[in-house]
């Protein structure tokens, strides 16, 4: 998993900039983002990092790989229907096979495709 300062980097990259020029363009203090490595930063802060980039700051922290932002009855988020079906458990508690996570991604494509 990718550190919040890992990621930052790597959308530095994607963007074309060094991380210096962001921390010059958000108004920052020089090392401001390479203190990430070790602290964490204020809520207001990674906020700002987040809407520089135009990415949720859930992505940022790493709890998904979506980087859209989530809005209010957007039923156009992509879903990753086989990654739904992964974090899936059987009823007893076992994890699905890989088989079965087909068989569940299949269903939900079917039954989306219905609707």
């Amino acid at each position: 998993m990718f550190s919040l300062f890992e990621k930052i980097k790597e959308l530095c990259q994607m963007r074309g900039i060094s991380i210096n020029s962001l921390e010059e363009t958000l108004g920052y203090s020089r090392n401001t983002i390479y203190s990430m490595k070790n602290k964490k930063p204020n809520a207001e802060r990674l906020q700002e990092i987040a809407d520089y980039f135009n990415v949720s700051t859930d992505y940022l922290l790493g709890r998904t790989n979506n980087p859209n932002i989530a809005k209010d009855g957007d039923a156009s988020a992509p879903l990753d229907l086989r990654d739904i079906a992964a974090q899936s458990m059987l009823f007893d508690g076992k994890p699905l096979t890989e088989e079965d996570i087909d068989f569940i991604t299949a269903v939900l494509e079917a039954h989306l495709k219905n609707k």
